[in-house]
């Protein structure tokens, strides 16, 4: 059984069953017959029905945002801000694909050439709980848009979610079984992924998952996307505003109870304003209230899970014994749910977890850097490549160190990492490869089909 557990109140929400092999072949089965019409569908009345997506969404968003915090544990005005995303990332695609998607003249010697974007078939989507609309969403909106039909193993704490996804494209009007859900553990996912009607692979999670998952598809020469995990450094610059670069990156790192790959994880602060920045970010983490999700007062829910939060304060206590300095937090809370509380930690070094490990939490590690040359070598001292920012006044300068040296697959100046549908989404060494959202997003599952007529 697949269980939904509410981090909060730590009952159970609802059980699910484990779909058989056969429910699994049928569903695999309907989505390809779906796809076959599908494909031959205009963009104008694909987009017609994206469009309807949109507006279910929307009408929908107080119930939809309600499920989110009961399974995950989602600040409840965060949830609303999710749907309204997804809402968004439909309407983007509906006015954009074809233009994304059409033919492209190329002069050759042939008569006539063109390139030419057309479906592959059943995208396999394999998702993580954290942002459990939006993650979903950013692949099937382009997906669904590019001809594709979609196919979802959602995390198993996030079913009830899940089934409401595919609820949006039925009410919606969308083909029936040209997006389903299985329900399914992650352990038992090899053969669906190695099923002949699985044309690609997208995944977010985590980097054992994503190495998995690319090994399994691999095998049988799938294409995937892999979103992966990060451990964004955020470089305060000595001319940096500390006032707005403290409470940006507080926000940052606090942003779905610290639970997305690219909330700000490492502070790197050269030397003439770190105790200034240390002082102000301590404070304003202080100010910070956590406790019933649903209580727009508290910025700070539980945790997804008490696993989860167990995994997160060893990182911590494994840090401080290895010489990293508590400043705040740190303390597992003697009351009920999976929270764990604002925590900082300073004199942060390589080879502890709070430097080298993604920290999937409310965890910021304060690395002090002598000059702009320390920090962003610091910055670019990790294995993963999600997320990075700068901030500085002088914002050429920031600019400069954005496109030329910090090595990540989004670079923010002033502000915090976020993700938006006109701009492509995804990382570098171990957080993954290929893109989402954006142009790029709606051409990585489609064959990039050359059309030459003599």
């Amino acid at each position: 059984m697949l269980k939904s557990i509410n981090p909060f109140t730590e009952e159970l929400i609802k059980e699910y069953s484990e779909m058989s092999s056969e429910e699994i072949g049928k569903i695999l089965s309907g989505a390809d017959d779906a796809f076959r019409q599908w494909q031959t569908v205009d963009f104008a009345e694909r987009a017609a029905l994206m469009k309807e997506a949109s507006a279910v969404l929307r009408r929908r968003k107080d119930e939809f945002a309600k499920l989110m915090t009961e399974e995950m544990g989602k600040p409840i005005a965060q949830s609303v801000a999710e749907v309204k995303k997804c809402a968004w990332v439909c309407d983007y695609y509906a006015e954009n694909a074809e233009k994304f998607l059409a033919d492209e003249l190329i002069e050759t010697d042939a008569a006539k050439s063109f390139v030419s974007y057309r479906p592959l078939g059943i995208v396999l989507a394999i998702m993580p709980w954290n942002f459990p609309f939006w993650q979903v969403f950013r692949f099937a909106a382009p997906g669904l848009m590019a001809g594709n039909a979609g196919v979802l193993k959602h995390s198993s704490n996030v079913s009830g979610c899940a089934l409401a996804i595919e609820d949006v494209f039925r009410e919606a009007g969308f083909p029936v079984n040209l997006f389903s859900t299985i329900l399914l553990p992650s352990a038992k996912m090899r053969e669906v992924i190695e099923n002949p009607l699985v044309k690609a692979v997208t995944l977010t999670g985590s980097v054992p998952a994503g190495k998995s998952v690319a090994a399994n598809a691999g095998a049988v020469l799938k294409k995937t996307v892999l979103e992966l995990g990060g451990s964004d450094p955020y470089v305060i610059l000595e001319d940096a505003d500390i006032e707005q670069a403290s409470g940006t990156c507080v926000t940052s790192r606090l942003i779905n109870g610290g639970q997305s790959c690219i909330a700000a994880k490492r502070f790197v602060v050269v030397e003439a304003v770190y105790d200034k920045f240390v002082n102000l970010f301590v404070e304003k983490m202080k100010q910070v209230k956590m406790g019933d999700p649903f209580n727009d007062e508290n910025l700070l829910g539980p945790q997804a899970s008490p696993a989860l939060r167990d995994i997160l304060h060893q990182q911590v206590i494994k840090s401080i014994k290895m010489g990293a300095k508590l400043l705040l937090g740190g303390e597992v809370p003697d009351m009920k749910g999976a929270f764990y509380p604002p925590t900082v930690l300073v004199d942060v070094k390589k080879g502890m977890p709070a430097y080298d490990e993604e920290l999937f939490g409310p965890v910021a590690a304060i690395i002090k850097a002598e000059d702009e040359t320390g920090a962003v070598r610091i910055a670019n001292d990790t294995i993963f490549g999600l997320g990075a920012a700068v901030f500085t006044k002088d914002v050429k300068r920031g600019e400069r160190i954005a496109k030329e040296e910090l090595k990540a697959g989004a670079c923010f100046v002033n502000s915090f990492v976020k993700s938006d549908p006109r701009l492509p989404f995804g990382g570098i060494k171990k957080s993954g490869y290929g893109r989402e959202l954006s142009v790029f997003g709606i051409r990585e599952f489609v064959n990039i089909k050359t059309v030459y007529v003599c």
